[in-house]
């Protein structure tokens, strides 16, 4: 969808233009108010109506319809519907009991999703993006998607940039690193143009939108950048998917060649070989498996949103239970975001200055500083919580008239006003101060030890052009601030101190100042610090982040640099922020959280937003994390049990010319009480454990023992009641029994460490599985035994424990070898 002009009147203020929009939309009357007024009501409902509102393209979350449909028509849904349907052709309806269990599995994934869906689109609703528009010369607060084209739009520091505009009063310093990569700050000055998805570093300006909605350039970003989420996937689910991948292609030929094997060979009845290849098929299914991960990370989403954090895509939960080294800003993070000015101390060196001052006025050092800070605190815009502290306490002012304005950077820290006979700049001391700051070094250093950040105020003899001072600076007075510690900070660091994570405090503060801060907030080896204006390279970059806890004095780049070169040492990193000098290292981060309250640009780049602002939230997060992922990776060895034994069990029929010994209706019996049951308690349960190693290796390494047990103790159980001339039947019952006394000794194995629910979970499922055996017998083709038949069993039933117990130890003697191996080749 593009604009074309039609016709340009430049000689009148509110010009008309004409411009066509292709598709849907007709001809709309264009308007260039003056940045004061802006639209009129008329206006804006005039746009409005005919479409021209500033609406994202990004897609909605799934509908109703969509949940429903991907629940239902899926790959292993197709393979039960045709099960079915070949069970009901030879009449073996008893063996039809997986399908309630598939209906059920498949309602709950639906209501699991839809709740989950409705709880993050109300919080979605309260956190989204708004905008200062001015109408009818008043300004005022509306939704982003309330703007419409030619909105005046006031943007200032810390805002995104909602769609393409125009300067049309004021300056502003933008960052296009979203749209270019280039973290250099460009200033934009009446006339220019501002991109949608850059966003406002310093400065404050008025705004004329040119392009919305589809038009504009931040939704082809929006676009891109969702469908680069959507294929992005956690560990989990991408091993979740190749097994389910894997068994879905396997599966198959298998099915084929065990009714050809059984209707050809065996000379089995076509009832008989489709049921025994059903059994086989079910057995191979993960049914309830990708549910259950589906379900439990919804359900983690529906706790963390009562508890006010939001997520933009459910694997960060994952990422953040792994996480090893998180990296948190002082300001907003271990401090409060109020600023407060807690002492004005004039400087020995600028007495001159300050003395002349007081012989024309009459008032003393103190007062005459007070009132020409005030004076650059009235100039500057309340863009940021340092200004807004300075202007609350320098109230005073003289009548000076600034002839230029410098707003702050985070690129040159610091701002200045230019007046016809004077210049006087604000910042931190090393860039104020530069090649004099080691006359003052011990004085700053001396405050910044007791916890202020210490801002300078001097005269400047050059020109003020936002770039890198080069003249003359005299100091005249510092400035102390400071943030409070946040009460429940101790508390927070406490616990991933305990958790063995790693805190990296990055901050553009004086690094003492930091230092002293972290160590009030009690993080562990707060004392080592390092001014990051002194690694000059990449490698002094990572050398330093491997080493240090507190880094002072930090740019943009280098935060980023930090994170990119702390994944490269093998780390799992967060990353919290809430500004935009933030936005680039969140990007980068494995995980990366944002504060509400922090700028628009550092929340949509963020993975997790805490809507409270409240970092005391993040161990619960965290917890989340391992309690999902520990509980999804203990089920998922339950259920990869039963795969492994039907997968192996199939290829030894097939290969041994047997018959597949189980019924569906006896799979699904041991997979209610042995599998689905418990696996939803202990999807649920407290799990604080931290996540080490590979899930897909984890799962298959604690279910490989148990289901090389079941097929050896049925694959013998078979070979010697084919020799000793047992019914098909009394084996099939038999196998069951087995199968599950089996089951539930890895079951219990998982439940450790036993608590009160784990053991009501596993008593209850031996229970429920007796239940049914002994009075549904027909129902799950429950057979009385032979005696012969009743031997085999109880002699395979002794066998399974010390079977079970010394592969146990082989398979993790055979991990251990390969861990060895491994570390001794890569030297790790």
């Amino acid at each position: 969808m593009f604009l074309r002009r039609k016709s340009d009147h430049d000689d009148i203020k509110v010009q008309e233009e004409i411009y066509e929009y292709e598709e849907e939309r007709g001809p709309v009357t264009r308007y260039e108010p003056d940045y004061r007024d802006g639209l009129t009501g008329r206006q804006v409902k005039e746009h409005a109506a005919a479409g021209y509102r500033n609406v994202p393209v990004d897609p909605p979350s799934q509908t109703v319809g969509e949940i429903v449909h991907e629940n239902v028509f899926t790959y292993f849904n197709l393979i039960f519907a045709v099960l079915a349907v070949l069970l009901c052709l030879v009449g073996s309806f008893r063996n039809l009991t997986f399908l309630p269990v598939i209906i059920a599995n498949t309602l709950i994934g639906i209501v699991q999703e839809v709740r989950a869906k409705n709880i993050l689109e109300k919080l979605t609703m309260l956190n989204a993006p708004q905008a200062v528009a001015v109408r009818d010369g008043k300004p005022s607060t509306v939704g982003s998607e309330e703007l419409v084209l030619d909105d005046i739009v006031i943007f200032k520091a810390g805002n995104q940039i909602c769609a393409d505009a125009v300067v049309a009063a004021g300056e502003v310093q933008v960052n296009e690193s979203l749209l270019t990569g280039e973290a250099d700050e460009i200033t934009k000055k009446k006339g220019d143009h501002l991109m949608s998805g850059s966003f406002v570093v310093a400065g404050q300006c008025h705004a004329r939108l040119e392009y919305v909605g589809a038009d504009s350039y931040i939704s082809k970003l929006t676009l891109e950048a969702k469908a680069m989420q959507k294929g992005e996937q956690s560990e989990m689910m991408r091993s979740l998917n190749k097994l389910v991948k894997f068994i879905g292609i396997a599966l198959i030929p298998i099915g084929i060649a065990l009714v050809v094997q059984s209707l050809f060979f065996n000379d089995e009845t076509l009832r008989s070989s489709i049921t025994s290849m059903v059994a086989a098929v079910i057995g191979m299914i993960p049914e309830g498996l990708y549910l259950l991960a589906s379900v439990a990370l919804a359900v983690s989403s529906m706790r963390l949103a009562k508890q006010k954090v939001l997520l933009h895509d459910m694997k960060s939960i994952e990422t953040l239970a792994r996480v090893d080294v998180l990296c948190v800003d002082k300001t907003g993070t271990i401090t409060e975001n109020s600023m407060s000015v807690k002492k004005l101390i004039p400087v020995t060196a600028g007495e001159k200055k300050t003395e002349e001052a007081e012989k024309n006025t009459g008032e003393d050092a103190e007062t005459v500083l007070s009132r020409m800070i005030g004076d650059l605190a009235l100039a500057m815009s309340s863009d940021n919580s340092t200004m807004e502290a300075l202007k609350v306490y320098f109230k005073e002012h003289t009548d000076a008239k600034p002839v230029k304005v410098t707003p702050f950077t985070s690129k040159t820290k610091y701002s200045g006003v230019t007046y016809e006979d004077k210049a006087h700049v604000l910042g931190a001391p090393e860039f104020i101060l530069r090649e004099d700051y080691e006359t003052y070094k011990d004085e700053i250093q001396q405050y910044a030890g007791k916890g202020y950040r210490v801002l300078v105020f001097a005269g400047y003899d050059g020109e003020i052009d936002g770039n890198e001072l080069t003249g003359k600076a005299e100091p005249l007075a510092y400035i102390l601030l400071a943030n409070p510690v946040r009460k429940n900070a101790p508390e927070t660091f406490a616990y991933f101190a305990e958790q063995g994570v790693e805190v990296k405090v990055i901050s553009g503060d004086n690094p003492l100042t930091v230092s002293e801060v972290a160590k009030e907030a009690g993080i562990k080896n707060a004392e080592n610090y390092v001014d990051a204006a002194v690694l000059a390279t990449e490698e002094d970059a990572a050398e330093a982040i491997a080493k240090y806890t507190v880094f002072g004095r930090v740019t943009p780049a280098q935060k980023r640099q930090f994170v990119q070169a702390l994944k490269e040492q093998g780390h799992t990193v967060a990353m919290t922020g809430d500004g935009v000098n933030d936005v680039l290292a969140l990007k980068d981060a494995d995980c990366s959280v944002a504060m509400a309250s922090g700028s628009d640009a550092a929340v949509q780049a963020s993975q997790v937003v805490l809507l409270e602002s409240d970092f005391s939230c993040m161990p619960s997060v965290v917890l989340e994390g391992r309690r999902v992922v520990n509980n999804i990776q203990r089920s998922a060895s339950l259920f990869l049990v039963k795969n492994i034994f039907s997968f192996l069990l199939s290829l030894f029929a097939v290969a041994f010319m047997i018959t597949y010994p189980l019924e569906p209706s006896q799979i699904s019996l041991i997979s209610m009480f042995t599998i689905g049951i418990p696996a939803f308690f202990l999807a649920l349960q407290p799990n604080q454990e931290v996540i080490k190693g590979h899930f897909l290796t984890n799962v298959f390494l604690k279910a490989l023992p148990a289901g090389l047990t079941d097929v050896l103790a049925v694959g013998a159980l078979v070979v010697f009641g084919r020799t000793f001339d047992v019914s098909p039947t009394d084996i099939s019952t038999a196998a069951t029994m087995l199968l599950a006394i089996v089951g539930f000794m890895i079951l219990f194995k998982i439940c450790q460490p036993l608590n009160t629910l784990r053991i009501i979970v596993w008593i209850g499922s031996m229970a429920g599985l007796l239940a049914c055996s002994i009075f549904l017998p027909d129902l799950f083709a429950i057979t009385g035994m032979s005696v012969e038949c009743i031997m085999l069993f109880v002699v395979f039933s002794i066998a399974t424990e010390p079977v079970l117990r010394y592969l146990t130890l082989l398979v993790g003697r055979l991990r251990l070898i390969y861990r060895k191996r491994v570390k001794k080749e890569t030297g790790l």
